[in-house]
């Protein structure tokens, strides 16, 4: 792994954690930790110890408080452009990265912090986590898929609620409307994200792989389009040896051994 300034890495068991460190920026999202994900991310994909990845911020009181304001505040038009299309670029490579990809959101997830969380699979949050897209207060509508992926997650009128007034939500309404699959004891956020990542972890893995990419390619066309996508990987998931492992294991009444191929 490659060495990083505002990124730390460890691996754990087959999971890869991410964790965004710009402690002292409540860590914000400057050009430089954008790039750094983009290579982190290239980095991850080709890595095949790592299934599945984990994101979360250092420290207790912030997951990412959202993009760095002082480097935003005198960009022009294009730049203020170009900056939304790189950003936007990042997240969509972890949205669609084949591993599953948990944010464990410890504090604030503001501005682009949401963003980045949206951009993940699962999201799993402290209780103290806070949420919210403020933009609308710097002068601004979200530039880092904000108004797409919020909209997809919890329907549009909460979006348009939320992206209008730039409110900021707890823990327990982001879970109440969707935004959070799960809400945990502050001390409790890693264990539960790994837990979970172990437990995907368990499964058949070319079989989560093109859930997801299933999901992610369904939401982008008409029903009869993903459904006849779904068709088409369901079909390729019987040439494969952990199709025959786990329906054998399962006539066997055992537990399967996949191998991911």
């Amino acid at each position: 792994m490659s060495t990083y300034e505002n990124l730390l890495f460890r691996s754990e068991d087959g999971v890869g954690i991410v964790t965004i460190h710009r402690p002292k920026a409540l860590n914000a999202l400057n050009a430089a930790t954008i790039h750094e994900l983009d290579r982190m991310f290239d980095e991850l994909g080709s890595d095949d110890s790592i299934k599945v990845i984990i994101i979360t911020g250092s420290g207790e009181k912030s997951f990412v408080a959202g993009a760095d304001i002082t480097e935003m505040q005198h960009m022009s038009a294009v730049e203020g452009r170009n900056w939304g299309k790189l950003a936007q670029a990042v997240f969509s490579k972890i949205e669609n990265i084949p591993k599953p990809v948990i944010a464990a959101v410890n504090g604030y997830a503001l501005g682009g912090g949401c963003e980045l969380a949206m951009a993940c699979d699962i999201r799993i949050a402290s209780e103290k986590a806070k949420f919210g897209q403020p933009e609308v207060s710097l002068g601004i509508p979200p530039g880092f898929g904000g108004t797409q992926r919020l909209a997809r997650l919890v329907g549009k009128g909460r979006a348009k609620e939320l992206l209008f007034t730039g409110d900021m939500i707890d823990a327990a309404e982001a879970y109440r409307i969707g935004l959070v699959n799960k809400v945990t004891a502050p001390d409790e956020l890693f264990n539960t994200a790994k837990a979970m990542a172990q437990k995907i972890m368990s499964r058949a893995p070319i079989a989560v792989q093109v859930c997801k990419a299933a999901v992610n390619e369904g939401l982008d066309v008409d029903l009869k389009s993903g459904i006849a996508y779904e068709a088409e990987v369901f079909g390729l998931c019987f040439a494969t040896r952990d199709q025959k492992e786990g329906m054998t294991a399962f006539v066997e009444k055992r537990a399967p051994i996949f191998t991911g191929k």
